[in-house]
């Protein structure tokens, strides 16, 4: 009785910061992308620094109509939202920010297989967004969502092979115990590759050529209105902290640090990450599809290839 207490707790306290994080990488995202473009709009709402414009935003979202295109799938278009968003709470619950199983959802022996391939399948949510809302230029962006997929997800598991090669697991825990600091110039190569590759597979600028809005509007998301849309937004932005939180746990230690260890540890690393996403976003304009493709097939998965072979010979060096 008091396992099933301890794992209901620790998933409740995974659903908390579900619910957390996503909105204050959002929140944070409003107010850095104001400051490093001088506008002032989100500085308003509710006085001091704009606090308010989170619940703004939400009371907006709630007060539009749901809508929901005549000709549309209507089954898969209401689904897929929850189809984008409940993956990443699944990783959540398998990605330990302590030592010790008390500071994990769920600890799985596979965890780095579970985690890749969960987070795959929130891409279906804008495929099923794309095909179900009857509209060409939603379809067309499930489509650019469909060909990102396939070029950036060879680099990011490759990417994590590397890592998983020199810890000798595929546990989560295992890896991050089997972290040592001189991994950090070596495994560099790595972690950038997979960062890249993840934001890629988020959308996110400079990789959102999928919602491309001087294009094709608002891509597969076009046709979405109110909570339903706010819902991939936030899928969006916990997609944002799930990739933080993997690249600070396979690359930058998880939660050792300088002076001693804990979870802190991995909340700083993840929030240190997140604002490089932000700032990525503000800083780059966006790629073309060609230039796009290119980058994954001609850079991304050499690199990741390289940093395998670099692995292997480093593994073999020191055994």
């Amino acid at each position: 009785m008091n396992d099933v207490l301890d794992v209901g707790l620790r998933l409740l306290v995974v659903f908390a910061v579900f619910l957390v994080l996503p909105l204050v990488v959002g929140q944070t995202e409003h107010k850095v992308m104001a400051h490093m473009q001088g506008r002032l709009g989100p500085m308003y709402a509710g006085g001091f620094h704009g606090w308010a414009q989170l619940v703004a935003d939400g009371v907006k979202f709630a007060q539009k109509e749901d809508v929901v295109p005549a000709r549309a799938d209507r089954r898969i278009f209401q689904l897929a939202p929850a189809v984008a968003l409940l993956p990443y709470l699944l990783v959540l619950i398998a990605i330990p920010i302590g030592p010790g199983e008390g500071a994990v959802g769920q600890v799985i022996d596979a965890g780095l297989f579970f985690v890749l391939a969960v987070m795959g399948v929130g891409v279906l949510g804008s495929l099923m967004a794309g095909w179900a809302s009857a509209n060409k230029f939603s379809l067309l962006g499930g489509l650019r969502t469909a060909a990102q997929l396939l070029a950036y997800e060879l680099p990011m598991l490759l990417a994590a092979a590397s890592v998983a090669m020199a810890a000798g697991t595929v546990s989560l825990p295992g890896i991050v115990g089997a972290f040592e600091w001189w991994w950090l110039p070596w495994q560099i190569t790595g972690a950038l590759v997979f960062f890249t590759a993840g934001l890629a597979e988020l959308q996110r600028p400079p990789f959102d050529m999928p919602v491309a809005d001087s294009e094709i509007i608002f891509g597969a998301y076009t046709e979405y209105t109110g909570l339903r849309f706010a819902l991939f937004l936030l899928a969006e932005y916990a997609g944002i902290v799930v990739l933080c939180a993997l690249t600070t746990v396979l690359f930058l230690g998880g939660w050792h640090g300088p002076f001693g260890g804990g979870w802190g540890w991995t909340l700083l690393k993840t929030a240190v990450l997140a604002f490089v996403v932000i700032w990525l976003r503000v800083s780059y304009p966006r790629l073309r599809e060609d230039q796009l493709q290119k980058l994954a097939w001609t850079t991304l998965i050499p690199l990741a290839l390289a940093q395998i072979a670099l692995t292997g010979i480093v593994k073999v060096a020191i055994s």
